[in-house]
């Protein structure tokens, strides 16, 4: 959930207006009159930006300030893909800013210049989001044209914390990015990922001034599981002084706690202390209940019983509205879970971080772009819970906003005294051990005929990889159980014809404390092939299909897992009477990684053979998230071990 409500919208200072100012940048700037843009002869790129240019100006008007926003950017398209992507560019459009400038024009291959009639210009309206669009719609672009467009927004100031990108999939000839402020307001500035230092303007002399002036910025492509967002060029700047009243280090993290605990820790009234006492009875606790499972229970409670709605409203935020009405919006979701803890004295701590694949925490520069989600912690277990994703429970918070730095904010308590102490702590994962799955399976072969095997299939699920299946079993009843259970093994093979299935520990409320478990019995032919007087045994497929890392070019990024997760499959082979397994060392495969002594990722698969019984092991464990490029190869090498036992095909010859 992004931090966008009004507590963060009050000035944590008072403006001295008695500032002299010239005019606006924007008003000085314009693009050529007779442009002469150019790429570098023979180019195969689809995409190349001659030129990106933002220049973001806070400027006093009257009593108020305000920001200006200007972006002006010149693309050369050298694909039908490009060209697609291109031939609409959408504009900051919203209530509360007004487009001061807006153009566009082609420029094409030949040099003629083609500007935007005004009537192309549109508007359009998202249906989902009830959101309007402006965009523009340009015609006659051809492959080696160029596009230029160039706006100015007027919009409500947004100084607490601004990410700006400069790197992107496409090459870029010259990147510009320019702040201005009146005199009195001091701006502070981070670069990430090797990105130059924003400089300060020292000749001007009427406003303050800082830019980055870039050449060149080499392109950066995604890459299979990669942070892509958040390994771009990028700085994150935020207003950090006014020096006309001598407020120094305006956005901070104590005055962010102190803003939240005033929010979401509030003295209840008479009539919300009974409307809490009532919703804890609803909850039907257990007597005695600990404190994890009143987390638990109250996090299941609230995620299938308050209807919850991702817009801005008063009332949906008002902790009576919404014990009374028991529909909220991400704020009074998170005043009700608040609000119950503290009734019923469970100690928990108020956590906002980020995202790691957009933008990873830094520990460093406190700026509210890096608040973006909120968690609940509770010391007591050391686990959270994800209140604004219902889609989550109790002990399994959305995972990217796991192994991540947080601002944790902790009630403090003395006396009549109540405050809030913030403080930096990384989010550690879940362990390892949470989140397994659990493969046991015995196979025999019909005496009658070699090629018919008699399965029974033993899986079983915990932690992220029950997720989405058993905290929402209480809405999948009757014969779409059944249902679940069919594409559950039909997903190994569809050649298969069930004569028994169970589901073990089905219940929504089991979630977190058992492992949801399936059970089936099927016969099939899919599995084995005759060859003459032999037969091939497909034993890898029984584990189903696994991801394979192809890698053609060398790694750049690093790749992040959602979540540590371990693999354990048993998988019991009764050999037919008057055979035998002719290649049974291509069962073993053992690839692993370790660091400071640390099995970080592994993959082993053995078998032992007890008279016509074949027992076969192939566990699998990834206990780091982050993966560095230098050991990427041994993660790939672990990965492909279980595609590569996927492959596995046995010889069962006659003895």
């Amino acid at each position: 959930m992004k931090i966008k409500e009004s507590l963060f919208i009050a000035l944590l200072f008072i403006f001295q207006l008695a500032i002299s100012q010239n005019m606006p940048f924007f008003k000085s700037y314009d693009w050529e009159e007779t442009p002469s843009y150019a790429v570098e002869k023979g180019s195969k790129e689809d995409l190349i930006a001659v030129k990106e240019k933002a220049v973001t100006e806070f400027y006093f008007e009257s009593e108020n300030l305000v920001e200006y926003f200007l972006e002006h950017k010149v693309l050369w398209l050298n694909s039908d893909d490009a060209i697609e992507d291109f031939n609409k560019i959408y504009l900051p459009f919203s209530a509360s800013a007004e487009l001061q400038v807006n153009k566009a024009r082609v420029i094409t291959s030949e040099g003629k210049l083609v500007n935007l009639d005004k009537s192309k210009i549109l508007t359009a309206d998202d249906e989902e989001t009830g959101r309007t669009y402006k965009y523009y719609a340009l015609e006659g672009i051809t492959k080696g044209s160029f596009i230029e467009y160039m706006y100015v927004v007027k919009r409500p100031p947004s100084y607490t914390g601004k990410k700006v990108n400069m790197q992107a999939a496409y090459n870029k000839d010259k990147v510009e990015f320019d702040l201005y402020s009146p005199k009195n307001l001091v701006f502070k500035f981070k670069s990430f990922n090797n990105t130059p230092e924003v400089e300060k303007d020292t000749l001007t002399k009427e406003k303050l001034h800082w830019n980055l002036h870039l050449n060149k910025v080499e392109k950066l492509e995604d890459e299979y599981q990669a942070a892509y967002n958040a390994s771009k060029k990028f700085i994150v700047y935020k207003m950090d002084q006014n020096l006309a009243n001598n407020v120094t280090n305006m956005i901070s993290y104590d005055n962010v706690s102190q803003n939240l605990y005033a929010s979401y820790y509030p003295e209840y009234s008479t009539k919300t202390k009974k409307l809490i006492r009532d919703f804890i009875k609803e909850l039907a606790l257990p007597e005695n209940a600990n404190q994890e499972t009143i987390a638990r229970t109250l996090d299941y409670y609230i995620k299938t019983n308050i209807y919850s709605e991702d817009v801005r409203s008063e009332e949906l935020q008002d902790l009576e509205q919404v014990l009374t009405k028991k529909v909220a919006n991400e704020t009074g979701v998170i005043k009700l879970y608040i609000a119950v803890l503290r009734t019923l004295n469970v100690k928990h701590e108020l956590v906002l971080t980020s995202d790691r694949k957009q933008i990873k925490f830094d520990k460093d520069f406190e700026a509210t772009n890096f608040l973006t989600d909120f968690l609940l912690y509770f010391p007591k277990s050391k686990k959270y819970l994800s209140p604004n994703a219902t889609g989550t429970r109790y002990g399994f918070p959305m995972p990217y906003l796991t192994d991540n730095y947080g601002l944790f904010i902790k009630e403090v308590v003395i006396g009549d005294y109540k405050s809030a102490v913030g403080k930096i702590k990384y989010i550690k994962p879940v362990k390892v051990e949470e989140t397994v799955d659990r493969m046991n399976v015995s196979i025999s072969f019909n005496k009658e005929n070699l090629t018919e095997n008699i399965v029974n299939f033993d899986r079983s699920f915990s932690g992220y990889y029950a997720m989405n299946i058993q905290p929402f079993m209480h809405l999948i009843q009757g014969d779409k159980k059944d249902e679940l259970v069919d594409s559950f093994i039909e997903s190994i093979t569809k050649e298969l014809e069930i004569t028994n299935r169970k589901l073990v520990n089905d219940k929504s409320e089991l979630f977190g404390v058992k492992p949801m478990q399936f059970i089936v019995d099927f016969t099939t032919e899919a599995f084995v092939e005759k060859a003459g007087r032999k037969y091939l045994f497909k034993l890898g497929d029984l584990i189903g299909q696994q991801i394979q890392l192809y890698q053609e070019k060398k790694r750049v990024l690093p790749l992040e897992e959602q979540f540590h997760r371990s693999y354990y499959r048993t998988l019991t082979v009764n050999i037919p009477e008057g055979f035998k397994i002719t290649n049974l060392d291509d069962i073993n495969i053992d690839n692993s990684f370790s660091k400071n002594g640390k099995v970080l990722f592994s993959f082993k698969s053995f078998y032992k053979l007890e008279g016509n019984k074949l027992t076969i092991t192939a566990d699998e464990h990834y206990r780091e998230n982050i993966v560095e490029v230098p050991v990427y190869e041994e993660y790939r090498t672990v990965i492909n071990s279980a595609a590569d036992f996927n492959k596995i095909v046995l010889l069962l010859e006659p003895k």
